[in-house]
């Protein structure tokens, strides 16, 4: 009777934070600065430079137009997917908020466990996060389906787990942070640090290619990296099979380097199950961090 009671508190803290995330407009806009940001940039300049770059590539083949839209369409969703996952998990948290309004305290003093009052923390913002990025997938499908479509159904379940993954890792190294934190100036800046910062340290805003070798040895140690690759590859592994019926093999294999479908790690290639292994691995030992520091705190307060 007492683990179904502490269901049915869970479940109604969890949905209090979602509709208290969506109910806030300002904190919903911010949360999807990021993708605006790169559907703008990707308008205006990156389309027709990862054309040229194609092109430059594939030399004097003829290659069909809807293949290289469905490249440059492929690419956009992939990034805006690998960074949304992230900037929006640290953006719709509602640990802080209720920090600052002070209904912690009342949370406190309420028959609710701390651990119930946490979880339900999490489990929010991941679902926040998740709504958002299953919409802006839907955008990204429709797109691909009136300019070219050839993600497989493997490839989609590629994508779908990468949402999932990468929405999970964000969520838990959010509320790592937000544990620690208690005013309005420090998640505004936090919020703006990783909607600016992330898009370039993971890959997702310029090719890691075209990065000095210096820095593509640092980004080839942040697990977000290795998500956004496993975005690239869930995107475009089937157009750039399409395209391997009309390019020799070096050409298409000449256009995933450069575009970051293939990563490698100090020279080693990394398949998918090692991106997938990597990411995964990385958010157990978040979540590890996450028990164990909430863990610390009880016993302090003790």
């Amino acid at each position: 009777m007492n683990s179904q009671s502490e269901l049915r508190k869970l479940t109604y803290l969890t949905f209090r934070n979602i509709k208290l995330y969506f109910k806030d407009k300002m904190t919903f806009l911010v949360s999807l600065i990021t993708p605006i940001i790169l559907l703008i940039l990707f308008i205006l300049f990156l389309k027709s430079t990862y054309e040229d770059s194609i092109l430059s590539i594939v030399e004097s083949f003829n290659l069909d137009q809807n293949l290289i839209d469905a490249f440059t369409g492929g690419w956009l969703f992939s990034s805006v997917l690998a960074t949304s996952c992230i900037t929006v998990a640290f953006c719709s948290g509602m640990m802080v908020i209720d920090k600052i309004n002070k209904a912690n305290v009342d949370f406190l003093v309420s028959p609710v466990k701390k651990s119930t009052l946490q979880i339900s923390y999490v489990l929010a913002n991941l679902f926040s996060t998740l709504i958002i990025a299953f919409s802006l997938l839907v955008i990204g499908m429709i797109y691909l389906a009136c300019v070219g479509f050839y993600i497989t159904f493997v490839d989609f379940l590629l994508i779908v787990f990468s949402i999932v993954i990468t929405s999970l890792f964000g969520t838990i190294l959010a509320n790592i942070i937000w544990t620690f934190t208690r005013t309005q100036g420090v998640v505004s800046g936090v919020c703006t640090l990783v909607s600016a910062l992330y898009g370039f340290i993971c890959g997702a805003y310029i090719p890691i290619n075209t990065m000095g070798e210096g820095v593509q040895g640092f980004v080839s140690l942040l697990p977000g990296t290795y998500a956004t690759i496993l975005f690239r590859q869930g995107f475009l592994n089937g157009v750039l099979d399409e395209m391997g019926k009309t390019l020799p093999a070096e050409m298409t294999t000449g256009i995933a380097d450069g575009f970051d479908v293939n990563m490698s790690f100090f020279g080693y290639d990394v398949s998918t199950l090692g991106l997938i292994l990597v990411i995964s691995i990385s958010t157990i030992v978040l979540l590890g961090i996450f028990l164990l520091i909430n863990n610390l705190k009880k016993r302090q307060k003790i």
